[in-house]
Parts: C-alpha cells; structure tokens; sequence
C-alpha cells in the first residue's frame, strides 16, 4: 500500500486541497445509483466536467489514476453482510418493486383484454398454429373490429386504470421507504425546451388517441408523417411562438440554478442555445417585417430576374445563359443594373435599422452576431484573410495577368482623379480601359507576365524537388495536442513541461493511445504519398472523353432540352459563334418553343432512353465484354491490350 509514486507525480505536486477538490468534483459528476464497477465509471467519468483552477480534464484523469493504485479496489465480508442485512430489512428496493405483495397491478391495454378474452377460442380452431401466427390473426381481427363493439374494452380499461392511480398513491403512502424520490444531480435541472414541432406531435398524438385509445405508436407515426411540412405559415408560426415561450422560460430557469448551486460544475454551454431550424427562424423573423437582403452586385441581380423566367431549362445550363446575356449588354444598361443595386442596399439599411429598433435587445444581438458570422464565413474579416494567407503561402503563387499589372500601375492615378469611386466600381473601370487598350500598348504588360510566369515556374520546380515532412510518432502527436496544459502548469518551464508529459505517456494504457497510433499510422501513409508524388514522373493529362469499348451503344439525351440542344449543335446552323454564345442562343430558342414542341422532344428523348437500355443489355451478354469482364477480374491487363 505505500509503494512508491510515479516520476510524473513527483513533479506534479499537488497541495492536499486540490486533491480534495478533485475527489469531491468526481463525486458530484458521478450518477445517481452508481452499482456498476468502479473501472466502468472511471471509464465514463466526463474529466472535462471534473476539471478546475489550471488543472485540465486529463490532468485530473491521471491523477486519479496514480491515487487509485493507493488505495484497495476489494470488498471486505464486513462490507457485503452490511449489504445483506440491508436486503433482508427490504427486499424489495429498487428493481424488485413491482414483486411486492401490495403493489397494484397495472390495468390490460383495451387490446389485450380482447387477446385475452378470444385467444383460448382461436387456438381450438387452430390448434396447428404457433402462438406469433395467432398473435398476428387476433391483432388483425383487433384492428377491423367495430369502434362501437371495441368501447367495451376502452372503457373497461379506462375504469381500471382509474382504481390503479388511487391504489399506486396508496402504495406510495404506505411504503414511502420504497418509493425513492429523486435526488439525482438531474432533479433540479429544468426540463429542456421543446421544438415547434415537438410540441406539434404531442399535441396532435393526444387528440388522436382521444379516438382512437389502442392506437400504437407507429400507428401515430403513420398517421401524422408529413403533416407538418404540409402546415400552412400561419398554423406553424403559433408553434413556434409557444417554443420560443418555453426557451425563455428555460433559459431564466437555468441561469438561476447556475448561480444557487456552483456545485453542479454548470456553465452557460450547457443551456440549449435555440429550439428553431433556420427555416423556422427565417419564417419567424419575416413575420416580425424582417427585409429581404438585397443582391451584392448588378450581375446578381440580372441573374436572379433572369432565373424566375427560367423554370424550363435545366440547372446547368442556367449560369451559361445569364453569363452570355450579360455579356450582350451595353454598358449603360449594366450600370443602370449596378444602381438599382446599389439603391436597394441603401434601403436594406434603412429598413434593417428600423426592423432593429422595433425588436428587444436579446434579438437584435442575435442578428448581428448572424451577419458578423456570415461575414466571417465569406473571409471579410481580418483574422481571416490572415488565415487564408498563411494557407495560400505554403504553394506557389500564380503569376498575376497581364490585365492585372495593368489595374495595379493604373489605380493610385485613377484614385487621386476619382475619390468618388468605390473600390468595386474603379475596377470595372480599369476592366474598361484595359479593353480598350491597343494590342501595342498591351504587349508591355503581356511581356512582364511572361517573365513573371517564368519565376513562378522555377520555384515551383524548386518547392517540388524538397522532401516532405517527415511522419510525426503516436507520442508526438499526443504530446502536440497537450502541451498546452502543461505548459501552464509549469508555468511555461518547457524541459519540466516535456518531462511530465513522457512520465504520462509512458503510464497511459494502450486503449488510451490507439487513438493516437492511428493517427500517427494516416500521417505516415501521407509521407508515403507525398514521396511517391514528388518521384514519380509527371502524369499525361488524359482527355475529357471517356474510355469507349466495341459494340458499346451510345448514351442517349437524358432530356428534351439535351435532345434539342444535340439538334441545333449537329445541324452546323451555329457554326459561326463560339461555344459559349451557341449555348445562350439555343438556351434562348428553347424558351420560345411552343410547349407542344417542348413536348415532342421530350417523348423523343424517353424513346432513345429505352432504346439504349434494351441496346445495353444485349452489349452487356456480347461475347467481348464477358471476355474483357474476365481479364478485369483475373487483372490480366497484357490481355487486355491485346484485345
């Protein structure tokens, strides 16, 4: 019993009230009945929770575990007959309740009074039959009976259940030594709050089994499946309102219990943040006279005109069309599409300002926090361009176009002349100039990006001639996700610091480290991949097409519109524009087809569908394909060439 400690405990002196600390933390974060082994507790303690001071949730963890080898894991006899005595004074604590001589018999669901009542009469008539096929024929006959003749059960049930409540109170009276209250860490911590449509069902489930009592519960499920979904805005926004009333209720309730009792190790993370999807929260906040954000740009905004009158063709070809018919524009028009833009952020502003004096503080805190959020996301702030940056710096840089050596030397000028501009609309501007550059003048800026793209190359050459880096061990990887707290225990002492942590890797059990191995085994396996890259020699670029076989049957348009399409390309009609334009203009004749025509290409399309399908399951039982399907499969690729 008084062996000597571990190294790691001799450098990690902790003062007897920390070790105090520690225990009475495990005690509280331990369950309410906690009857299982020692080893399977310790194995779900939650560390984190037991954590205090500068002390972390694995440094508790180890100290435990040093404690642990001072102190005896056996029972005594003493301790089990103190145990025996206790049973023999109550024998029927805990699970053996319901064997207790006075406790009352819960009443027969009104479908098992009508099992119990008809099963003796079926199995004479059946006797060939096993007890789930004569389950399966009652539950059936259960289900067609008459609501008028299955009232008999219901109420019988009903009657019961009514004389199973006074005697369960009863019981409860007279044995309160048996009945356990509850005084779990749980008991004091509010109920969590429900969703809209948590609240939906359980409301909805209580007014269908009114009707229908004996309902099961996937009778419930299947009878109200979708209706949600299907509700109109109105029905759900009176949900919504009643989970944002339980929220708040929630959320007073718990920030008191946090203050009372400290003991309970709670925090502010521990409150459930929202009951709403972001769908219910959109619709909510619309309903408050919330504005719809405006498009970033004068492009956006022809595009999201544009789309509304483009049911019919499909999503890919959607972008192609709008591209190519902004581009048609004059350049009049794109600016008059720019200042509608730009009027309609200022009016978002204004309305937004307005929708915010209108709401409570808690909400407009809310709302700017979601747009800081999602300007973080599109990397407008400055720690993330930092981010970003530090990414993109360990590849090479692409060299900068011609164009854009031109807006640079172009824009301190420009900027100086014009301080009206916004930084959006100097740049179309520059695009302007550069376009109207002579192809003289754009040789100068051609030529530097040249010799800029040369550099880029060569070091390039240079990044890719350097040996990765090396794999990392299991020990490494733990001891890098950790040192940080050691190094605050040690008061940044980093040899003591790297001393404690080898002491603790080298008692930690091997489950605890194959998390680690595995990591340790994906970084090798990246070494290896990297090193294999860097020697072997360059990849041909294959071609976009790919790999046809003999007699293999050509894939038909999957589509009306791709039928049409291959029409106009293969007739040679848009021969003289380039592809891009000859994809916005058969966008455009698509669009003013007649409906029946849409309709004709369309049954063509399905035919040629049908066709292949019948075509593919010939080619698929040729004699040439089981023959390549062979080879595959033995991996006999000289075979393959040959054939």
């Amino acid at each position: 019993m008084n062996g000597d400690m571990d190294p790691a405990s001799k450098e990690q002196v902790w003062a007897q009230d920390d070790l105090m600390k520690l225990l009475d933390g495990m005690k509280v974060n331990l369950p309410e009945k906690d009857l299982t082994k020692y080893k399977t507790s310790e194995a779900h303690m939650d560390w984190e929770k037991v954590a205090f001071n500068t002390y972390s949730g694995d440094m508790c963890k180890q100290k435990w575990l040093e404690l642990s080898k001072e102190i005896r894991k056996f029972r005594t006899l003493t301790e089990l007959i103190v145990d025996a005595q206790d049973y023999i004074k109550n024998p029927y604590k805990g699970k053996k309740l319901k064997k207790h001589p006075d406790f009352p018999k819960k009443p027969l669901t009104p479908y098992f009074r009508f099992f119990m009542e008809k099963r003796a009469k079926y199995a004479k008539l059946h006797p060939e039959m096993s007890n789930l096929d004569l389950t399966k024929i009652l539950s059936k006959k259960y289900r067609e009976l008459p609501e008028r003749k299955k009232e008999k059960y219901v109420n019988d049930f009903h009657k019961e259940k009514e004389t199973f409540v006074v005697n369960m109170s009863k019981f409860k009276e007279d044995h309160p030594d048996l009945v356990e209250t509850k005084s779990k860490k749980g008991s004091n911590v509010p109920e969590k709050p429900r969703t809209p449509q948590q609240l939906w069902y359980n409301h909805e489930k209580k007014a269908l089994l009114k009707i229908h009592p004996d309902a099961t519960t996937k009778d419930i499920k299947d009878s109200l499946g979708k209706k949600w979904t299907q509700l109109s805005d109105k029905k759900r926004l009176k949900w919504i309102h009643k989970s944002l009333e339980q929220h708040k209720e929630y959320e007073e309730k718990m920030r008191g219990l946090i203050q009372q009792h400290p003991e309970l190790n709670l925090t502010e993370g521990d409150i459930v943040k929202t009951t709403l999807t972001k769908a219910e929260r959109q619709l909510k906040d619309k309903c408050d006279g919330r504005p719809d954000k405006p498009p970033s740009n004068g492009y956006s905004m022809f595009c999201a005109e544009l789309m509304s009158s483009m049911k019919d063709v499909p999503s890919t070809e959607r972008m192609v069309m709008c591209s190519q018919r902004w581009k048609l524009l004059k350049q009049s028009e794109k600016d008059a599409y720019q200042k509608r833009c730009e009027q309609k952020k200022k009016e978002f502003e204004i309305e937004m300002n307005r929708y915010l004096c209108s709401i409570s503080v808690e909400e407009q805190q809310r709302i700017l926090a979601e747009q800081k959020m999602v300007g973080f996301k599109k990397g407008s702030s400055p720690a993330s361009k930092k981010n970003s940056k530090a990414k993109v710096s360990t590849k090479p840089k692409r060299p900068i176009s011609a164009m854009f050596i031109f807006a640079e030397e172009k824009r301190p000028k420009l900027q100086q002349e014009r301080p009206d501009l916004s930084d959006s609309e100097l740049t179309r501007l520059l695009a302007r100039m550069w376009n109207d550059l002579s192809d003289k003048k754009k040789e100068k800026y051609k030529n530097l990006e040249a010799v800029l793209k040369a550099e880029s190359e060569k070091r390039g050459k240079e990044e890719k001639g350097k040996l990765p880096d090396p794999p990392k061990t299991a020990q490494d990887i733990w001891q890098h996700s950790v040192i940080g707290d050691y190094m605050a225990r040690f008061k940044n002492d980093r040899p003591k610091a790297e001393k404690a942590m080898e002491a603790t890797w080298n008692t930690m059990e091997k489950k605890e480290k194959i998390m680690w191995i595995k990591k340790a085994a994906e970084d090798q396996k990246r070494y290896e991949r990297d090193l294999s890259e860097m020697r072997a020699p360059p990849a041909v670029v294959a071609s976009g097409k790919k790999m046809k076989f003999d007699g293999e049957p050509k894939k038909p348009p999957s589509n009306g519109y791709q039928k049409f399409s291959q029409e106009m390309l293969s007739n040679g009609e848009l021969n003289h524009l380039p592809m891009k334009e000859r994809m916005g203009e058969i966008g455009g004749r698509w669009q003013r087809l007649p409906q029946k025509e849409k309709d004709r290409y369309k049954k063509i399309a399905e035919e040629k569908q049908k066709q292949y399908k019948v075509q593919l399951e010939q080619w698929l039982t040729s004699a040439y394909y089981q023959h390549y399907y062979a080879c595959y499969e033995e991996k006999d690729h000289n075979t393959l060439k040959q054939h």
